[in-house]
């Protein structure tokens, strides 16, 4: 890539004017999701006899492959990845959303689930993914949760990096964990947690029944903010003292300036997840890291065009960035 430095920028985003606010930017989206592409599904056993579920968009032989960490109670049919997976197959490139544990629509057999600082699961991933092809360009894309954890592990690996990937990129990652779920425990943002929080104690329940005394389970039900169910749950199935030792921990932001492979950082100053104050600024990252900070967009969101509007910017961004560096 070091040949790419006079490649054009690609235009920034502009939200349309019939889509105004960070909360109308995040939620629209989900009304206009295309139909998800004919996944191939592919399950692999992991090193301690769980499983994990990937759906493949096969593309030609010998062209990039891309692999999309998805975001909290996400899915290869959430709307980002059916809009980034359709952009990969009019290219003729390899995509593959790799699902976190009990992610995937069957309840993973292990009492872990899945965090934000996950890293460990990301390498394991990349590392069979570079395996299965050595020889053809990988590129790993982390979408809010997934990218948190995409983020940790580059900047965890640093020049390793580099031997699985070519480039990568982040979108509206909770990189201050503490910032985001404070911020999703006020006023309309109540709204994502309770969405949150009827999944994540569906599941936990569901853990329960095949792990009875776990967690605490009145706790879990009790649960009203993301907070409280980290503490009560997600903590003590990975290993965290509580929730503040893990939103401390897990946190990709103190890892920004140990990266060096090629990143892009793309969020939204109006994402209702992440307050504008908790984005990075040039000096909390690498030079590697190029940060696309947009005015707007929402949390994943990046609506283009007149009504109904179009959920292709994002994924033209992102390739945009594989392909020139900038």
């Amino acid at each position: 890539m070091s040949d790419i430095a006079a490649a054009p920028a690609f235009p920034a985003y502009r939200a349309p004017k019939w889509l105004p606010g960070g909360h109308a930017q995040t939620l629209y989206p989900l009304l206009i999701k295309p139909l998800p592409p004919a996944y191939r599904r592919e399950r692999w056993e992991t090193p301690d006899g769980d499983f994990i579920d990937l759906d493949w968009i096969d593309g030609a032989a010998g062209q990039p492959v891309v692999v999309l960490f998805h975001g909290l109670e996400g899915s290869s049919r959430s709307h980002y990845a059916t809009a980034l997976m359709q952009a990969l197959q009019a290219r003729g490139w390899t995509g593959v959303v790799s699902h976190f544990r009990g992610c995937s629509g069957e309840i993973n057999r292990l009492p872990r689930a899945y965090h934000s600082g996950d890293s460990d699961e990301v390498d394991w991933v990349l590392h069979r993914l570079h395996q299965q092809h050595p020889y053809r360009p990988l590129f790993a894309v982390g979408v809010s949760l997934g990218g948190n954890a995409l983020l940790k592990w580059l900047g965890e690996r640093e020049f390793r990096a580099g031997d699985l990937l070519r480039a990568a990129a982040a979108v509206c990652a909770p990189l201050d964990l503490a910032a985001c779920g404070h911020q999703l425990g006020r006023g309309f943002n109540r709204l994502y947690t309770r969405h949150f929080l009827q999944t994540l104690k569906h599941n936990a329940a569901e853990k329960l029944r095949h792990y009875p005394g776990l967690f605490d389970e009145q706790r879990m039900r009790h649960a009203r903010n993301l907070y409280e169910f980290d503490d009560a749950v997600t903590a003590p199935l990975h290993g965290f003292a509580g929730a503040d030792d893990y939103w401390r921990r897990a946190s990709a932001k103190p890892f920004l300036r140990s990266i060096r492979l090629p990143t892009l950082l793309l969020a939204a100053k109006n994402d209702p997840f992440l307050p504008a104050h908790a984005l990075p600024h040039a000096d909390e990252a690498s030079p590697q890291v190029t940060l696309d900070l947009a005015h707007e967009g929402g949390h994943v969101g990046f609506v283009a065009g007149s009504l109904p509007g179009r959920l292709d910017w994002m994924p033209q961004r992102l390739l945009h960035f594989f392909d020139h560096g900038n």
